[in-house]
């Protein structure tokens, strides 16, 4: 997990910054303007929180002659969302392993209803041990 993330998205300033660049592409004097609409911030504070939120990999930044646009990266938000995602489902990470143990068992009763063996693991070596018995 990435501790600048959550370290940048902390301040509430900054979160305003990446709701205002949501799926829009500004310049800093964009971006101070919406923000100075709320509460007194002068650019030079704006500049410094897109630094941080460009160091964490939460925006992107391009150069048009002297002008800096900044836009929400999507791809700084995927350690934040993985862990928001493991809270809210604990249980994720066993799922693939569980699916594979509920077939196996299915299979095993499968096999007891019609009587022959299964192709699993299990089998084959009780196969061997019953052949050395």
């Amino acid at each position: 997990m990435n501790e600048d993330v959550f370290a940048a998205l902390a301040d509430p300033t900054r979160r305003r910054v990446l709701e205002l660049l949501a799926g829009v592409e500004e310049p800093v004097s964009a971006i101070t303007a919406a923000l100075q609409a709320h509460h007194p911030i002068s650019q030079p504070a704006v500049s410094q929180h897109l630094k941080v939120l460009l160091a964490a990999g939460l925006v992107s930044v391009r150069a048009e002659g002297t002008r800096r646009f900044y836009a929400l990266d999507p791809r700084g938000l995927e350690p934040a969302r993985q862990w928001l995602a493991g809270l809210a489902d604990p249980l994720q990470a066993f799922a693939g392993p569980l699916d594979a143990l509920a077939t196996e068992v299915a299979r095993g009763r499968r096999a007891r209803r019609t009587g022959t063996p299964s192709a699993g693991r299990g089998d084959a070596g009780q196969d061997r041990a019953q052949d050395a018995g």
